[in-house]
C-alpha cells in the first residue's frame, strides 16, 4: 500500500532541482564567504546574489535604503531574533497573538521571565485575531513596544488581517513582527506592502532544504542580536554562512515563483475535493474559515480520540497530525484551538492535513476513501466496546 503524505505543514520533501543546485554549489564553492582570498570572494558573491535575490522574492527593498534578510537556522531562530532581538534594554510591554506558533510564544515567555508584561491578543472562532481587541491593547495600559501576529495559523491556514494589524500599529508608533513560516511558497509575499518590520521565513516548509530560513528586516529597524561570537551579517546573526544552503533557499523560491499560480491552483482544489468528501461524515466539522492558505486543511471527527485516528491513518497509510510539529510530542489539546474559544469535543477529534506542491490529484482521492473508510472502522470499534461495557440485566430465576 503506497503511503500518502499529507503533513506538509510540518515539513515538505526537498524539490529534486533544489538538490542539484545545492550539488552545484558544493562543487563549485569550497571557501568560507567571510574569507578574504579569491575563493573566499567567490564564495561571498554567491552568497550576497542569493540573499538579494530571496529578499525580492519576498518583496523586500534592495535599493540604496536596503532591507536586510538575516540568515538564520530555520524559522524558529528567526522568530526569536524577530522578538527577543527588539528587547533591548528595561523591561517594557508585548502584545501576541493567542494563536502564535510554538518558537514565537516560548519566544514571548522568555520575555516574560525577563520582567516583560505580555499582552495576549484574543482570536475569534473563525481563527481569525480580534482587530477590536487589539484596539483596546493598544490604547489602554503603558505603550507596548512590539506587535507579534502571523501571516497565517499554521494549524488552520486561517490566513491573519496583517494590514489591519499594521495600519493600527502604525498609529501609536509600534513595530510589528509576523511569522510567515506557512505562507512563503504558497501565496505571494510583498513584504513592503505588508509594513511589518520583521517577517520570518524557513526553506523546508516550501520545498527547499531544512536547517536554512531567516529574517527579512525592515531597513531602520532596531534590532540586535541574540547570539555572539562573530561578525558575519554585520553582527546580526554570527556564525560561518551556510552558502549551498543559501543558494538552495533561493532554488526553492525561484521554483515556486515560476510555478505559483498552477501550485496554487492545484493545492487549492485538492484541500476543496478533500474537504468536500471528508464532511461527507456527519461528525466532520472545519475548524476555521476562509481566507485560508491553499494547501491546509483543520478538520475535527466528533466523538472520536484525535490520536487514536492518528494511529489508526498511520496504519492506513495516511500520514497527517494533529497539530504544529513543534508540539507534535505532547498529548495536550491544541493551544490554538483552545484560543479559538472551540468545543472541548471538537478540539479532541481534530486533524490537520496538509498538501504540497508534490501532491497528486488521485492521492487526495484515495487519502478521502482511506480516511472515511479508518473514521467508519473507529466507530464501530467503539460501538462495540460500549456495548460490551453495559451493565447486563439480572433476571431472577423462574421458580
Amino acid at each position: 500500500m503506497k503511503s500518502i503524505y499529507l503533513d506538509h505543514n510540518a515539513t515538505t520533501p526537498i524539490d529534486p532541482r533544489v538538490v542539484a543546485a545545492m550539488q552545484d554549489c558544493y562543487a563549485r564553492i569550497g571557501a568560507n564567504a567571510g574569507s578574504q582570498h579569491r575563493a573566499g570572494r567567490a564564495a561571498r558573491l554567491t552568497l550576497d546574489d542569493a540573499r538579494e535575490a530571496i529578499a525580492t522574492l519576498l518583496g523586500g527593498e534592495i535599493s540604496s535604503a536596503a532591507d536586510q534578510f538575516v540568515i538564520t537556522s530555520g524559522g524558529t531562530e528567526a522568530n526569536n531574533l524577530g522578538i527577543l532581538g527588539r528587547a533591548q534594554g528595561e523591561p517594557g510591554r508585548m502584545i501576541i497573538s493567542s494563536i502564535e506558533h510554538p518558537s514565537t510564544i516560548a519566544a514571548a515567555g522568555e520575555l516574560a521571565q525577563r520582567g516583560w508584561q505580555i499582552d495576549w491578543l484574543k482570536a475569534l472562532q473563525s481563527g481569525s485575531i480580534c482587530l477590536t481587541h487589539l484596539e483596546e491593547l493598544l490604547q489602554n495600559g503603558q505603550p507596548a513596544r512590539l506587535v507579534s501576529v502571523m501571516l497565517a495559523n499554521n494549524e488552520t491556514g486561517v490566513i491573519q488581517p496583517i494590514g489591519e494589524v499594521v495600519e493600527r500599529c502604525r498609529a501609536h508608533g509600534v513595530p510589528v513582527h509576523t511569522d510567515a513560516v506557512q505562507v512563503a511558497g504558497k501565496t505571494p509575499i510583498k513584504f513592503r506592502e505588508l509594513g511589518v518590520d520583521s517577517l520570518s521565513v524557513a526553506a523546508h516548509k516550501f520545498h527547499g532544504p531544512a536547517g536554512i530560513g531567516g529574517l527579512l528586516v525592515r531597513n531602520g529597524s532596531q534590532l540586535r542580536p541574540i547570539l555572539f561570537g562573530g561578525s558575519q551579517q554585520l553582527g546580526m546573526r554570527p556564525g560561518t554562512e551556510p552558502v549551498a544552503l543559501v543558494v538552495g533557499m533561493l532554488a526553492a523560491l525561484r521554483f515556486w515563483a515560476a510555478e505559483s499560480s498552477e501550485r496554487h491552483e492545484r493545492m487549492e482544489s485538492g484541500r476543496k475535493r478533500l474537504e468536500s468528501a471528508l464532511c461527507e461524515d456527519s461528525t466532520a466539522v472545519v475548524n476555521g474559515t476562509d481566507p485560508r492558505l491553499p494547501h491546509t486543511l483543520n478538520i475535527s471527527f466528533c466523538g472520536l480520540d484525535r490520536q487514536a485516528i492518528l494511529m489508526a491513518l498511520d496504519l492506513a497509510g495516511v500520514a497527517c497530525s494533529t497539530g504544529s510539529a513543534c508540539a507534535s510530542g505532547s498529548s495536550e489539546p491544541s493551544p490554538v484551538l483552545l484560543a479559538m474559544g472551540l468545543d472541548p469535543e471538537r478540539i479532541e477529534s481534530s486533524l490537520r492535513l496538509s498538501l504540497g506542491a508534490t501532491t497528486q490529484p488521485e492521492e487526495i482521492e484515495e487519502a478521502a476513501v482511506r480516511i472515511l473508510k479508518t473514521i467508519k472502522h473507529l466507530r464501530q470499534s467503539e460501538t462495540a466496546a460500549n456495548s460490551r461495557s453495559e451493565p447486563r440485566e439480572i433476571r431472577p430465576e423462574s421458580v
